[in-house]
């Protein structure tokens, strides 16, 4: 399995970086196609508890929502899920079993907000003044810390993280991505120019971290409920895309308001 992560890796960054670097529309792009994949790995989950998600309708919104910083102003963020409350709901009117209605509209509705609304962030965190070294420098502190408390975890976790959520996660390894999210964050402040001091740089570093394995604990927490290991094998040595970005879905969220406000 390590094999195929470094694998992964060494074939991933460096299309990631080009894909940062050129801007849009690939970025939108990428972002897009990784909220497509996931959302079909999220509905996919919800069928584990024989509940039945409009799993198309909701792909679509996911994709509604992530371009929707580029689409003309009335087609904002507030419509869409508007819409999508209201479409799905007369949707179900006509759909069978009709007992379930509500868990299945909960669940279509959770991921267009869970993956397609917090993953916009990214494409809006893009779009600002300095968007490519915010996400460069953002992206690949979140690396930093999952990465690190892996392979810190794995080396000397001795003492459990959230052992009824996620067993395999530890202390020593949350504690050894944090150090080096904040480490990370430094090295990157150095070689981007962003919009903060050095010590919001090494602040936010540590927020990023927090928010990353947070965001890795609510994906395993939805994964155990459903009776899932990973989300599907689409990645090798990773799982699927959802395993993958869990903790970029909080931590652009993160970022981006911390970015609007320490720049106001």
């Amino acid at each position: 399995m390590l094999r195929h992560r470094i694998l992964v890796a060494v074939v991933g960054l460096p299309l990631l970086i080009a894909i940062i670097w050129f801007g849009e529309p690939w970025f939108t792009l990428l972002i897009a196609i990784m909220a497509a994949l996931g959302s079909w790995e999220f509905y996919r989950m919800a069928g584990q508890l024989k509940i039945q998600p409009i799993t198309y309708f909701g792909m679509a919104w996911v994709l509604l929502v992530v371009i929707s910083p580029h689409c003309p102003y009335a087609v904002t963020i507030p419509f869409l899920i508007t819409s999508a409350i209201v479409v799905s709901l007369i949707w179900l009117l006509f759909r069978s079993p009709r007992e379930q209605a509500f868990t299945n509209w909960a669940w279509t509705m959770a991921g267009i907000l869970y993956i397609g609304w917090m993953l916009s962030y990214w494409v809006e965190l893009r779009n600002l003044e300095a968007g490519k070294e915010l996400v460069f420098w953002a992206m690949f502190t979140t690396f930093a810390s999952d990465t690190s408390a892996f392979f810190i975890g794995r080396a000397w976790g001795k003492h459990a993280l959230a052992p009824s959520i996620s067993p395999g996660k530890t202390w020593e390894g949350a504690i050894g991505g944090l150090l080096a999210s904040i480490i990370a964050s430094l090295i990157l402040g150095t070689i981007f120019p962003l919009p903060f001091s050095y010590w919001q740089i090494a602040l936010l570093g540590c927020i990023i971290s927090l928010f990353a394995q947070l965001g890795d604990l609510a994906e395993s927490m939805l994964k155990r409920n459903t009776g899932v290991k990973d989300t599907s094998k689409l990645i090798p040595g990773h799982g699927g895309i959802l395993d993958r970005i869990d903790s970029l879905i909080f931590t652009g969220v993160i970022v981006y308001y911390c970015v609007v406000l320490i720049t106001l």
